[in-house]
């Protein structure tokens, strides 16, 4: 069994380096989960040649990484990542058990090492707020008879206004980690939320911030 992981592994990493970057599947994203599915020997059959007898097994091994994945196990044709560089793209999570003061206490003063802490208005993120709340008064002064939920949503903005002048602190880890790892590294700062972005660069977000930080890739070893 050890053989074999090691060969599938083997058969892993020159997949992944032997393409090229413009049509390679995502890495950073990908690779983990990929290798667990090829070692399960659930994404071994290829629909190019005509044979999809694998093919539920490997989409439910993907699970929801199978559109961003697909392409990795030969399942699905390569994406064109120099349109959409992995640098535009991230998911996001809202972490269980904050913990503020512990995410305050390490984010005060100098920076930890390999971290680099970046603080911003509030005010930043409430830009898409602002403009959800100018639509729908729009579409409220059209269509009078319409009923929309006005009151509640300009009820939100007005509260989100108070907190506006506060600073949202985040925190960028120097290198690229997997998406485990920085939810883990997030968890253990006692973070609110975390953004992950496809190139594999971990935001780790503060208690002060409204929504999910910067959208901005500002990892120090990892910003491609």
């Amino acid at each position: 069994m050890k053989s074999i992981q090691i060969l599938l592994s083997t058969a892993l990493t020159f997949l992944l380096s032997g393409l090229s970057m413009t049509t390679a599947c995502n890495k950073a994203l990908c690779a983990s989960d990929v290798s667990k599915c090829l070692i399960q020997e659930l994404c071994q059959c290829r629909p190019s040649d005509g044979n999809c007898s694998c093919c539920k097994e490997c989409m439910l091994c993907l699970g929801t990484l199978w559109e961003e994945c697909c392409d990795c196990v030969g399942m699905c044709n390569p994406r064109n990542y120099s349109d959409t560089p992995a640098t535009s793209k991230s998911t996001v999570e809202e972490l269980y058990r904050p913990i503020p003061s512990l995410f305050r206490a390490l984010t005060e003063g100098e920076a930890p090492i390999n971290m680099m802490v970046v603080s911003f208005p509030v005010a930043e993120e409430l830009s898409y707020h602002e403009n959800l709340v100018s639509f729908l008064k729009t579409m409220e002064d059209q269509h009078q008879n319409v009923s929309l939920p006005g009151n509640s949503i300009h009820a939100s903005y007005d509260n989100t206004q108070s907190t506006a002048d506060n600073m949202c602190t985040v925190v960028y880890f120097d290198d690229c980690v997997s998406i485990r790892q920085c939810k883990q590294y997030c968890e253990s700062m006692g973070g609110s939320k975390y953004r992950w972005f496809h190139n594999a660069c971990c935001e780790c977000i503060g208690p002060e911030c409204l929504d999910y930080g910067s959208k901005t890739v500002k990892c120090m070893n990892c910003l491609f």
